[in-house]
């Protein structure tokens, strides 16, 4: 990419924080601009990892941008998608981040009487750069139908341009103009829709819905392979590399574990009954970090509190050496056994490469006699999120087998696993789902494993026309905990919900 600007204008869909920024933004005002004196809320955690993510992989092993780039980055057609292959190629071309967050700016979307369509108004800081790039992106992707969206200023470059939004739409790609001088830029461009009754829906795009008028954004610039590796040893701090590690843990599991179909039913994960909760930590006890190390049950992250205090500390373990090289034995031999999933294709062909990315973050070396507090505590984490995926995928396995073999002498399936999807409130959890399987099937002779003596008689007396006595019922004997990690203002916590996920099933 040529020592071009871009801007990274993030579009808050959630009305709390745009009613937390109403007071910066005069709802009248066709200009204006963030007080500093005001606080205001962090940015999403994850905006640079992700959009950065999205870009590195935008193309496929071609080499080529593919089809759901281009609806993801709103281009009309591979004739327009020039730009976005100089983004991509510059973005790959750097292990690191390219993109830096500037102080956030006040934007004003306003519909006014004597314009066909909604004007975007906002100040851009001074820059030194040429040719900016403009992108919007949206905090998910869009369900809208197909919607051609005209922007038009003479702070772009042409002055109009087009772009297509679809489902799956989550970024808009526009190019301005050099700026003029050392000043600071202001920005007025016009959207409007080809189609005058889709008017509406362009502007509850921009708004947020029925949220308000008021969007939030944060702009970023993008950061020459120069400049990204001074920026790197500027903000090489610990909770920089924490969020980023973090970032592509989350979509390391959102990517590679199994995906659910079925809409789940939505459950409170705070309900759930739990074990006293445990602070994990330097000084945690050798005990409790190895049961935790040595349990395979899966692992939900709660990044719960990550709008408002997260990370606040560098998170640090202090293993001791064979408790450290029992980790680095078990992280190797889970990297095997994703490997070995995508030899199956039972998941994607770009794991290594996630996979990599994350042992690259996570400054955990194998062949190093010892590792840091912080690398040691991304090893870890590392760990639980792989115990994670080969969890579901055994439990898989063994669900195919289950159906494979169950023919029960009624003509019905004897008592056996069953999957069975729930989903917790989002609080950007991942997994967000949890397998907790189901026990369904016949209890009827000849009865299956697991059976108790209960079981037997109660089958018989029923068999045998005995009245008011139930038959046995087709229950979970035996389950796997959940175990859920999150942060306070303190460090991390380590809780377990007991008896979560049915592993067994029995006549009882």
């Amino acid at each position: 990419m040529h020592s071009a600007v871009m801007f990274l204008l993030f579009w808050s869909q959630f009305g709390a924080m745009l009613q937390l920024w109403g007071g910066l933004i005069q709802p009248h005002s066709s200009m204006v601009t963030a007080n500093p004196a005001v606080a205001v809320p962090r940015r999403a955690p994850c905006i640079l990892d992700d959009t950065v993510a999205m870009l590195r992989e935008a193309v496929g092993e071609d080499g080529e941008l593919t089809n759901s780039s281009l609806v993801l980055f709103g281009l009309c057609g591979t004739s327009s998608s020039s730009l976005l292959s100089e983004l991509v190629e510059e973005t790959r071309s750097n292990k690191r981040e390219i993109l830096k967050v500037l102080n956030p700016a006040a934007v004003l979307v306003s519909e006014e009487e004597d314009q066909e369509g909604i004007m975007l108004n906002f100040d851009l800081p001074q820059s030194f750069f040429l040719n900016p790039l403009l992108i919007l992106a949206f905090e998910t992707p869009l369900t809208v139908g197909n919607l051609e969206v005209t922007f038009s200023s003479r702070s772009l470059q042409p002055n109009t341009q087009s772009v297509c939004i679809s489902e799956g739409t989550q970024y808009i790609l526009l190019t301005g103009t050099p700026p003029e001088g050392s000043v600071e830029q202001k920005w007025r461009i016009s959207a409007q829709t080809k189609s005058p009754d889709m008017k509406q829906t362009l502007k509850d795009l921009l708004t947020g819905g029925n949220s308000g008028n008021n969007v939030l954004v944060t702009p970023l610039l993008p950061l020459t392979s120069e400049q990204g590796t001074d920026a790197r040893q500027s903000r090489g701090s610990g909770q920089s590399s924490q969020t980023s590690f973090l970032c592509e843990l989350r979509r390391f599991l959102a990517d590679v574990l199994p995906q659910g179909h079925a809409e789940a039913l939505l459950f409170k994960l705070d309900s759930l009954q739990s074990l006293p909760p445990l602070t994990l930590g330097p000084t945690s006890s050798e005990t409790l970090l190895a049961g935790i190390i040595n349990s395979s049950a899966p692992t939900i992250i709660s990044f719960n509190s990550w709008s408002s205090n997260f990370p606040v500390h560098q998170q640090q373990l202090a293993l001791s050496p064979a408790l450290l090289e029992e980790l680095r034995q078990k992280l190797e031999n889970r990297e095997m056994e994703i490997m070995e999933l995508m030899t199956q294709e039972k998941v994607p062909r770009r794991t290594a490469e996630k996979l990599e990315r994350l042992k690259d973050l996570s400054g955990f070396q194998r062949k190093e006699p010892a590792a840091d507090g912080g690398s040691q505590y991304h090893a870890f984490l590392l760990l639980k999120a792989l115990q994670t995926v080969t969890h579901a995928y055994n439990m898989q396995k063994r669900l195919r087998a289950t159906r494979a073999g169950s023919s029960g002498s009624q003509g019905g399936p004897n008592c056996g696993l069953q999957s069975l999807i729930v989903s917790f409130e989002r609080h950007l959890l991942s997994p967000q789902r949890a397998n907790i399987n189901n026990c369904q099937g016949l209890c009827s002779f000849p009865l299956q494993s697991n059976v108790v003596n209960h079981a037997v008689l109660l089958l018989q007396h029923t068999q045998s026309n005995g009245a008011g006595v139930r038959e046995p019922c087709c229950v979970p004997v035996a389950y796997d905990s959940l175990e859920v990690l999150g942060w306070d203002n303190v460090g991390s916590i380590f809780s377990i919900k007991p008896d979560i996920i049915a592993k067994e099933c029995g006549c009882r």
